[in-house]
């Protein structure tokens, strides 16, 4: 395992899944961090339970990086706590489970995930780059999906949010290579995590998994944090 020892990180969607496994890996590798929940306050006092076990300093803060302001107040509070930012792990995200054709979507359902897999990575790069730019480094991986890369059928809007973070990537590691910050996205196919579980767990979504990824099966979470 490398070192993270001195490292500060702060993590999006940290109390479940992708999230929660990279707080913990994090922390295991000597990193302090923090990381932000929406609604599961008890599944999050949990992720810093377990993660703080480590030694390292393991906060959870109450925001939702779908909205700027809440973006704003999480990396000053990490700062605050932390006194430095020096990795950002933009990871916080939504699927819909069930299938929706485009003539069925609403305004409503396209606004919501865009709001928050990727205007969400938006603000808090945003928020975040002054202050690595005055570290002169940087670290920055927004989580993209591999349906950013070949789209979704049924998934369009989710498709469309994971590409664009893509692009975003793309631009930024241009953008910000002159102030030292690496700006790399991480594109996982189907993980077993809560939000794919209805799926993976019948047996069409087992067969399906098997039939497209070279393993035979849906990554796990951990295997994407680390």
């Amino acid at each position: 395992m490398i070192s993270l020892a001195g490292k500060a990180a702060l993590i999006t969607g940290g109390s479940r899944g992708i999230g929660a496994a990279a707080v913990k890996l994090f922390a295991q590798a000597g990193a302090d961090v923090v990381f932000n929940y929406v609604k599961a306050k008890d599944a999050a006092l949990q992720v810093q339970q377990e993660a703080g076990k480590h030694g390292t300093r393991v906060e959870a803060f109450k925001a939702d990086v779908g909205k700027h302001a809440d973006n704003q107040k999480l990396v000053e509070h990490c700062l605050a706590r932390l006194g430095r930012l020096d990795i950002l792990v933009a990871n916080a995200g939504v699927w819909n489970l069930e299938d929706l054709p485009i003539e069925k979507m609403t305004e409503k359902q396209w606004d919501d995930m865009i709001r928050i897999n990727l205007k969400s990575v938006y603000s808090i790069i945003h928020f975040t780059v002054p202050h690595m730019i005055k570290q002169k480094a940087g670290k920055i991986i927004p989580i993209s999906s591999t349906a950013g890369q070949r789209g979704e059928s049924l998934h369009t809007h989710y498709g469309a949010s994971k590409g664009g973070i893509i692009s975003l990537t793309k631009g930024l590691a241009t953008e910000l290579a002159r102030h030292n910050i690496l700006v790399n996205s991480v594109a996982p196919g189907w993980v077993s995590t809560d939000m794919s579980v209805p799926v993976l767990a019948t047996k069409a979504g087992q067969k399906m998994a098997s039939s497209v990824i070279p393993l035979g099966r849906a990554a796990t979470a951990e295997e994407i944090a680390g």
